[in-house]
C-alpha cells in the first residue's frame, strides 16, 4: 500500500468510526425490545446474549492474521477480564433495578453512564474535557430525562432500584473505560470474544441462582434470544468495540444516548407505544448535546 493511500486511510478512519458508534446505538437500540419479548427472566436473557454472540466473536478471532497473535500477553489479560467483569456487572444490576423500580427510572439512572466516562477518562487516562463538551454532554443528558418524562419518579419504594440503576452506570462507563483501553493492544474481535467468555462464567450461575429456569420453550422464544446475541451485542455492541478504539471514550458515551431515543421510536413502531410531543422534543434535545459534544472532541 503507497504512503498516499495509508495517508487517505488514516484520515477516513475517524468518520468510518463515527458511523459504526451510530450504527451499533441503532443495533444495541434494539435490546429493550428484545428483552421485553423474551420468554425467560431479565438475567437468564443477559446470560444467553453473552454465549449465543461468544462463537461469533471466537470465528472472526480465529480468522486474524498470524502478524497480529489472538493470545493476548499475560500482562494484558487483565483488560480483557475486566471488560468482562464490567458487562457482566451492568448486565445484572440494570436487570435486576427494572424489578424493583420503574422502566423510566431505570432507563434514566442508566444513561447517567456518561458522566462516569467522562470523570474516568480524564482521572485514568487524561482526556482533556473542554465546557462545550460538558455542555453537550449536559444537554443530551437533559434530552434524555425529557424523553423519560413524567414517568420519572424518586421515592423509599423504588431506592433500591435507583440504586442498582445507578450502579449499571457505573459499571458500563467502566466497561467503555476498560473498553477503551483495551483496544489499544488487541483487535475487537480479542476483546469482544474475552468479553463474552467472562461474563457468561459470572452470569450463569446467578441466572441460574435468581430465576431457575434457564432455556426458552418455543423457536420463537429463541429466535429473540438469537436476535439479542447476534444483532444487538454481535453487531451493536462490537461496531461500538471498534470505535472506542479511534473515537474519545467520553465522546463515545454521549452519542449512546441516542439508545433511548431510537429504543421510544422502535417501541412506538414496533410496539404501539406512545411517542408524546415532549418525547420527540427530547429527542431533538439529545441530538443537539451530541453535535455540541462532536463538536468539542473536533476542536
Amino acid at each position: 500500500m503507497s504512503s498516499i493511500s495509508i495517508a487517505t486511510l488514516k484520515k477516513q478512519t475517524p468518520g468510518l468510526a463515527l458511523t459504526a458508534l451510530l450504527t451499533g446505538a441503532v443495533a444495541i437500540s434494539f435490546s429493550a425490545i428484545f428483552v421485553r419479548l423474551s420468554e425467560v427472566g431479565p438475567i437468564t436473557t443477559a446470560f444467553w446474549r453473552m454465549l449465543l454472540s461468544f462463537p461469533v466473536f471466537w470465528a472472526l478471532l480465529a480468522q486474524q492474521q498470524p502478524a497480529r497473535p489472538a493470545t493476548p500477553a499475560r500482562q494484558d489479560h487483565r483488560w480483557l477480564i475486566a471488560a468482562g467483569l464490567m458487562m457482566a456487572g451492568d448486565l445484572i444490576a440494570w436487570h435486576w433495578s427494572i424489578k424493583f423500580t420503574t422502566i423510566a427510572n431505570s432507563v434514566l439512572l442508566t444513561n447517567l453512564a456518561p458522566i462516569f466516562v467522562t470523570i474516568g477518562g480524564w482521572l485514568l487516562f487524561r482526556q482533556p474535557v473542554t465546557r462545550l463538551f460538558v455542555a453537550g454532554m449536559g444537554l443530551a443528558i437533559v434530552g434524555a430525562m425529557m424523553l423519560v418524562g413524567a414517568s420519572f419518579s424518586l421515592s423509599h419504594e423504588h431506592m433500591l432500584g435507583d440504586l442498582l440503576a445507578l450502579t449499571a452506570a457505573v459499571f458500563y462507563g467502566s466497561y467503555i473505560l476498560v473498553v477503551k483501553r483495551g483496544r489499544e493492544t488487541h483487535s475487537t474481535a480479542t476483546v469482544m470474544a474475552w468479553a463474552a467468555g467472562v461474563s457468561s462464567l459470572v452470569l450463569l450461575p446467578t441466572a441460574f441462582l435468581a430465576e431457575g429456569a434457564l432455556f426458552a420453550t418455543s423457536l420463537s422464544g429463541w429466535g429473540v434470544l438469537l436476535g439479542l446475541a447476534l444483532f444487538s451485542h454481535a453487531g451493536g455492541q462490537g461496531l461500538i468495540t471498534f470505535a472506542l478504539a479511534h473515537l474519545p471514550a467520553s465522546f463515545s458515551s454521549v452519542t449512546l444516548l441516542l439508545q433511548p431515543v431510537l429504543s421510544a421510536v422502535f417501541a412506538w413502531l414496533l410496539l404501539n407505544e406512545a411517542l408524546t410531543p415532549g418525547q420527540m422534543l427530547g429527542g431533538l434535545v439529545v441530538l443537539t448535546g451530541i453535535f455540541l459534544a462532536r463538536r468539542a472532541s473536533l476542536a
